[in-house]
């Protein structure tokens, strides 16, 4: 394969963990009497940092969203510590990846213990060759820093590298990295202003696997 990397987001992509977080966070929201409302979902998905603290301090109605910010992060670590729900496709990809010789990164807007945990827990951890976070840069997404920093640690240059994100966010940050964009959708559907920004968008790695199968029959990936 030309293609000599590939770079996975994790929350939505490898694993189904935004369903997760979404519950706990309106479970949070619950315990203080706030209707997060529609817009929540869209306005937190692919955020980190002072990103996601606004985000909460406007949902959440407080001034300082860090508490409820780590509050989510322990329930999530206790939720995911009994149970890591793996996305449909994953196994296979990963495994395809490495008989074809493609380096693999993980570029995940969460901590780093935390991607660690995950990726041991459902083990995959070894099919990656670096785990980047989104601690370790200092723009998060959309800026293209994240991928950058991972096609660097593996190898690669950005141009040679897939990206598979679920966000819209990702999704720009991959693109203005440089890199073939995926959008694997997980509970945001793509809105017409982000598909320009894709390579394709897929409904599971299957589909890639699919995509990319069809290519080669006809050129070289």
């Amino acid at each position: 394969m030309d293609h000599t990397g590939a770079i996975f987001d994790m929350d939505g992509v490898l694993f189904d963990t935004e369903r997760v977080y979404q519950q706990t966070w309106h479970e949070l929201a619950g315990e203080r009497q706030i209707n997060l409302g529609s817009g929540f979902l869209k306005a937190i998905t692919g955020t980190n940092g002072e990103r996601m603290r606004r985000v909460v301090e406007e949902y959440y109605q407080v001034s300082d969203g860090l508490a409820v910010m780590e509050e989510c992060m322990k329930r999530m670590r206790e939720k995911l510590a009994a149970h890591i729900p793996v996305k449909d496709g994953v196994p296979e990809i990963l495994h395809f990846f490495r008989e074809q010789g493609v380096r693999m990164a993980v570029a995940s807007s969460s901590l780093p213990g935390q991607i660690e945990a995950n990726l041991r827990g459902a083990g995959i951890r070894d099919y990656f060759d670096a785990v980047v976070s989104g601690t370790e840069v200092e723009c998060g997404k959309p800026a293209p820093d994240i991928f950058l920093c991972a096609a660097e640690r593996i190898g690669c240059r950005a141009e040679d590298c897939f990206v598979f994100e679920d966000s819209e966010n990702g999704v720009r940050a991959g693109h203005a990295a440089g890199c073939i964009t995926v959008m694997v959708p997980d509970m945001i559907d793509p809105s017409e202003t982000i598909r320009p920004y894709c390579a394709w968008i897929c409904r599971d790695f299957f589909e890639v696997r699919g995509k990319i199968d069809r290519i080669r029959s006809h050129f070289s990936v």
